[in-house]
């Protein structure tokens, strides 16, 4: 599931895409993957991207927080979680910083 949320965000120009994996760390999600868009337009975008795919894939969507405003997009995925941002508001939330080093995959190998 990681894989289709980050080809689903890449697929929309996100950028910094990273992945924070959280096994034992937490039993909110196995993993975050966090994005960015340059602005809540591109934000909403990379999120519907990623619930159409997830469904198309037979994955259950358990909520999406934050799709009014665009700064900071939540979807839930039960296992995965993404999080979508306009650079202001992932510079000021700083996941990475909480939660350790990311994998960071900037574009799919060709």
């Amino acid at each position: 599931m990681i894989e289709l949320v980050r080809d689903a965000a890449l697929d929309l120009k996100a950028e910094d895409v990273a992945t924070l994996p959280l096994e034992g760390r937490t039993i909110v999600a196995d993993a975050f993957v966090v994005a960015t868009g340059r602005s809540k337009i591109q934000t909403r975008a990379i999120a519907d991207s990623i619930v159409e795919r997830a469904r198309e894939a037979g994955f259950r969507v358990a909520r999406t927080e934050g799709y009014s405003d665009g700064g900071w997009i939540l979807i839930d995925l039960g296992p995965v979680v993404a999080h979508v941002f306009t650079p202001e508001q992932r510079a000021f939330y700083n996941l990475e910083r909480l939660w350790g080093a990311p994998d960071v995959q900037q574009a799919r190998s060709s």
